[in-house]
């Protein structure tokens, strides 16, 4: 929805609409130590990151996550469904398919592709 104010600007208005949902679940292969030093965790080899709806299915990720894989939780939040996993190549790519996998299978969410850079 967009509207028009007195100075002729566009304004949009964008809403937030819940689904269940993976909306990004990437893979980041030896990422240089410069990423790892902002996001304020330790270099493990690889940092997968995953975007969920709604927001606090980024929990039962963390969980699946750490039950599937030896990986570690670099940040979690409930609110905007954001979980970043850190961890050997292979180990953050056995999460991020745990993750979708039981999501979509269990709780009826939709998928996303995994990616990978």
């Amino acid at each position: 929805m967009s509207a028009v104010d007195e100075f002729d600007r566009k304004r949009i208005i964008q809403e937030y609409v819940p689904g269940k949902q993976v909306t990004l679940a990437h893979i980041i292969a030896s990422p240089v130590q410069d990423i790892y030093e902002r996001l304020g965790i330790e270099g493990k080899g690889a940092i997968g990151i995953a975007t969920l709806t709604p927001g606090e299915t980024a929990i039962i990720a963390a969980d699946i996550a750490t039950k599937t894989a030896d990986i570690e939780i670099g940040f979690l939040d409930r609110f905007t469904g954001s979980l970043v996993i850190s961890g050997d190549v292979a180990s953050v790519e056995s999460a991020m398919i745990a993750i979708n996998d039981t999501l979509e299978k269990l709780l009826g969410f939709t998928p996303a592709r995994v990616t990978r850079t």
